[in-house]
């Protein structure tokens, strides 16, 4: 057995350089982002539960009270500057965007967006008619930040959004914290 299986047997599956590493697949990575939304804004007062897989055009439902049920998309991706995207499809049927965003050093640092659908249509850049990706809308992971800001741990479902959000200020990632007032 070379060095680095021993290592990977000595540290529990784990090479000691591993930290850069995910320890989770993507399905995971994806189930457990729209199980935190979902809690999210169970916790923000707004029932949510994660729909089952593979459910056609959402991810989770959520009940405002007094309102109709909501249909969420949960994106989710790790950091990364440049050509790193976040996808959905014009003809999806969902009434708020979740934007997950994981720290990319493995850390555990993630900020989320929640975002009306009409908003995301409206910032989201799409191919021309004719090409094969044309029914996709998408966004840059280091641009989600300046799209959305107002967006940012938006549980309550706010449609305006607010740059503000007493109580539930996160870290921006790739940003040092912002202090709360």
């Amino acid at each position: 057995m070379d060095a680095a299986p021993k290592a990977a047997v000595a540290a529990g599956g784990v090479t000691p350089d591993a930290s850069a590493v995910r320890r989770f697949t993507t399905k995971q990575m994806g189930d457990a982002c729209e199980m935190l939304v979902a809690a999210e804004l169970t916790l923000a007062g707004i029932p949510a539960l994660k729909v089952p897989d593979n459910w056609p055009h959402y991810d989770v439902i959520a009940q405002p009270l007094g309102a109709p049920a909501q249909r969420i998309s949960v994106k989710s991706r790790t950091f990364k500057r440049g050509a790193a995207y976040v996808y959905y499809k014009a003809g999806d049927m969902f009434d708020w965007l979740a934007i997950v965003i994981l720290s990319g050093e493995g850390g555990a640092l993630r900020q989320v967006y929640m975002v009306p659908k009409a908003t995301a249509d409206h910032h989201a850049r799409h191919d021309k008619p004719t090409s094969r990706t044309a029914n996709d809308r998408y966004f840059r992971i280091d641009e989600v930040e300046r799209l959305f800001s107002a967006f940012s741990s938006n549980f309550t479902l706010d449609e305006i959004g607010s740059h503000t959000k007493k109580g539930l200020a996160q870290e921006t990632i790739g940003q040092a914290p912002v202090p709360e007032r």
